[in-house]
């Protein structure tokens, strides 16, 4: 149990910092860019300011307007862009401010824009006037190749045991009363840079593994040992279930469709065959076993829990095979159900696996 809280610690951790990371690079380029719009700004009202001095130069070398008045409108179109940068310097500065408390997609808008200043000359009144334009900023880039993606995966189906000299058709298990659950979260990364052929699923599952004995039996620990024993009252109910928590890998192998375009590439495996083999390591987290019987007309629930020798390390094979997002899903325990028994029994499961 201690190794399977690693393994999910481990693999919880690493998603965490992944999430984190982006958001970091993300605020972090989101602040370059507005610190970069900050040095435009300034840039721009440096060019705005120089071209409003040419013009006033031009009028006083035509003896348009004197030097007395030349220096007054220099100093008025100075103080002007001085104001212009510390106004427009403040907007940025509260921009990042949000982004730096909230992240780039929370503290701005991603096409919201800056103001840029302009001068142009205005032909009618032979005046230099100042346009302000809203600029867009860069939009967030489309990562051009998602290698891995992840998906829900979710089956279920029948269950039952393979057990040494003896077949399905005379199990010690009801056929159509013991099933099988699994619900999980697994990714799938493309082996090759060029291809989608080959594929490697991989991910975290939680598996129930339910086993209803035949003739009124139930279990019992004799000493190191579980054996089926007959139930002195007529049992209405004989279950046995295992619960654990296992780490599936597969090749999956298949077609897809390519669809690329010049600022992604994507495939997709949805309404295509496919074929997947591996198997699964985990641990067993919980093993019980339920009753119901009538005693004096009295309805009795019995719910134990205990180990029943079973095994804590669960390992095995499994193999799916279907199209789109459901298979026909088969596995394999190769870890035996009970330990120190004199017949090895093998869980075994055929069901139907959907990837969602």
């Amino acid at each position: 149990m201690k190794t399977l809280v690693c393994i999910a610690t481990v693999v919880a951790m690493s998603l965490l910092t992944q999430i984190v990371t982006a958001q970091e690079e993300d605020k972090a380029n989101g602040i370059e860019q507005l610190n970069q719009q900050k040095e435009q700004i300034v840039e721009a009202e440096k060019n705005a300011l120089k071209k409003e001095v040419e013009k006033i130069n031009d009028r006083l070398i035509n003896d348009e307007i004197t030097q007395e008045e030349a220096q007054r409108l220099k100093e008025e179109i100075a103080k002007k862009h001085a104001l212009n940068i510390e106004n427009k310097i403040a907007i940025i500065d509260n921009k990042i401010a949000l982004v730096e408390r909230n992240g780039w997609e929370n503290g701005s808008t991603r096409n919201s824009g800056i103001w840029i200043g302009e001068v142009v000359k205005n032909d009618e009144d032979k005046r230099v006037q100042f346009n302000i334009s809203f600029t867009e900023t860069k939009e967030k880039e489309i990562k051009y190749d998602i290698r891995t993606r992840s998906n829900l995966l979710f089956a279920v189906g029948l269950n039952n045991a393979i057990v040494d000299g003896q077949s399905l058709d005379n199990s010690d298990y009801k056929i159509a009363g013991s099933r099988f659950f699994e619900l999980g979260w697994v990714w799938k990364t493309r082996v090759f840079k060029n291809t989608n052929v080959l594929r490697l699923k991989y991910g975290i599952s939680y598996t129930s593994n339910g086993l209803k004995p035949t003739d009124n039996r139930y279990f019992v620990e004799n000493d190191n040992e579980t054996v089926l024993e007959d139930f002195e009252i007529e049992l209405e109910k004989s279950k046995f279930r295992m619960d654990n928590l296992v780490v599936p890998i597969h090749l999956e192998l298949g077609g897809s469709k390519l669809e690329k375009t010049e600022k992604s590439i994507r495939y997709h495996t949805s309404d295509h065959f496919k074929l997947g083999f591996g198997g699964y390591l985990g641990a067993n987290i919980s093993t019980r076993q339920k009753l119901k019987y009538t005693v004096d007309g009295e309805k009795v629930k019995d719910k134990i829990k205990r180990s029943y020798n079973s095994s804590d390390l669960i390992y095995g094979l499994s193999a799916y095979i279907g199209f789109g997002d459901t298979s026909l899903y088969a596995k394999y325990d190769m870890s035996p159900i009970f330990k120190n028994a004199e017949i090895e029994q093998n869980n075994i499961s055929l069901g139907v696996r959907f990837d969602l």
